[in-house]
């Protein structure tokens, strides 16, 4: 059951990756005017509340990509510590996965940033997808994945998990547009892509622990394999 639902959970989140990501490649005209309609209105009202783009600069820089890779690496220790080692290499290869993966899409897509004459914030590199968008909701939905099955037990907690893991990420994105170095398609692939990631290694996981129970059976009823 957990591994239909990790690789439906894949397949479902690649599909409007996939749609999104073809339609900024052929320059899809309805898509190419929302992006700059967005932009430019959110320029606009970010111009005009210089406290609020201070806020949002802060905000992305507490909750930057190598933030979570800083997070994600005491994750990995913590569980290595308590024996958890095959979930501390999970939770190691999603991380670079999806770090690696996302760096190597910008090179790919070669997509611009939005850009002003007056911008409130700059920011270097590509813009398809958002870096910060992707490594948010990877970095969020890797924490829960391994925090709530241990809280389980504690719903309070439980539940400001939970509105944590999408508050954050949600707030990044949209904060990244606010301060006019992305456009709306590119969170919106940034954000699927992240959980893209997430799912398929976590159907990977899955089934390699359905594979080792099967290999350990097979290994001890055949000859010669056990010690003498």
């Amino acid at each position: 059951m957990r591994l239909a639902v990790a690789a439906a959970g894949a397949v479902a989140l690649l599909v409007p990756f996939a749609v999104i990501t073809a339609m900024v490649v052929g320059g899809v005209g309805w898509l190419h005017r929302v992006d700059q309609d967005v932009s430019v209105a959110v320029h606009a009202f970010s111009a005009a509340h210089p406290g609020l783009v201070d806020f949002m600069g802060v905000w992305c820089l507490v909750f930057d990509p190598w933030t979570w890779r800083a997070a994600a690496l005491g994750l990995v220790v913590w569980l290595a510590r308590r024996g958890a080692r095959s979930l501390a290499w999970w939770v190691a290869i999603t991380m670079i996965a999806g770090g690696l993966l996302g760096a190597l899409l910008k090179l790919l897509f070669e997509r611009e940033r939005p850009s002003f004459l007056d911008p409130v914030a700059t920011a270097v590199g590509y813009s398809f997808p958002s870096g910060h968008a992707l490594n948010n909701a990877l970095g969020a939905a890797v924490v829960l994945a391994v925090l709530l099955p241990m809280v389980r037990h504690r719903p309070r907690l439980r539940r400001w998990l939970l509105v944590a893991g999408i508050v954050v990420p949600a707030l990044t994105g949209a904060f990244r547009i606010g301060l006019g170095v992305h456009y709306l398609s590119d969170v919106l692939a940034g954000w699927l892509f992240g959980l893209v990631v997430v799912a398929v290694t976590t159907s990977a996981f899955v089934a390699r622990r359905r594979r080792r129970p099967a290999l350990v059976g097979a290994n001890a009823a055949s000859p010669g394999t056990g010690e003498a």
